[in-house]
């Protein structure tokens, strides 16, 4: 009975690791850019992706919130996937909080070399006081509703069919100017997240 239970243990911990690992890596991080934003040891995130660990709840909360990703997301999101080139509304990974959803196609695939979102801003939404900036280029698209679009001293607000191109390592920031929510897809290269 006892032997049964240990190997029911191990084989969770083996699933919970690999599944950890392959949601860091659709992150593109590394165990210790993971466990530096975690604020967890590196030998913590190497222990349990390697099944030798099985963390708490509260820990492994605190481990995703360096992702960003929440409990939920990371049980259901599919990692059996594999290379299929197609993804079901259901099969793309809320990588977004609160008011902002932001919705990952492909996060099965590790070395993505873009990224794409589809993005829903409720009303007075933004992406947070401070501006973002990061390496690579990003563009996107407005499906519906309105959207502000910061970028370094320039200001725009866009509607149906208006779109951004930009270098992202100039600062900015988004944010639904408008009564209703807005609907866009954007893409980044390279990745982040």
């Amino acid at each position: 009975m006892q032997d049964t239970q240990d190997h029911q243990r191990h084989s969770h911990d083996k699933e919970l690791g690999t599944r950890l690992k392959r949601v860091r890596e659709t992150f593109g991080l590394s165990q210790r850019a993971l466990a530096r934003k975690a604020g967890v040891a590196n030998a913590t995130i190497s222990m349990i992706e390697n099944g030798q660990s099985s963390p708490s709840v509260g820990a492994l909360k605190r481990i995703l919130d360096g992702l960003p990703m929440d409990l939920a997301s990371f049980f259901s999101v599919d990692l059996s996937q594999g290379n299929s080139p197609f993804y079901k509304a259901s099969d793309l990974l809320e990588i977004g909080k609160g008011a902002v959803s932001f919705r990952l196609v492909g996060a099965d695939r590790p070395q993505k070399a873009i990224q794409m979102l589809y993005e829903t801003f409720q009303p007075g939404a933004d992406t947070g006081r401070v501006a973002l900036s990061h390496e690579g280029e990003e563009c996107g698209i407005v499906i519906s509703g309105r959207l502000e679009v910061t970028v370094g001293d320039e200001r725009r607000s866009l509607g149906p069919g208006d779109a951004w191109y930009f270098d992202s390592k100039i600062a900015h920031k988004f944010r639904n100017t408008g009564p209703v929510p807005c609907l866009c897809i954007s893409a980044c290269s390279p990745p982040t997240f």
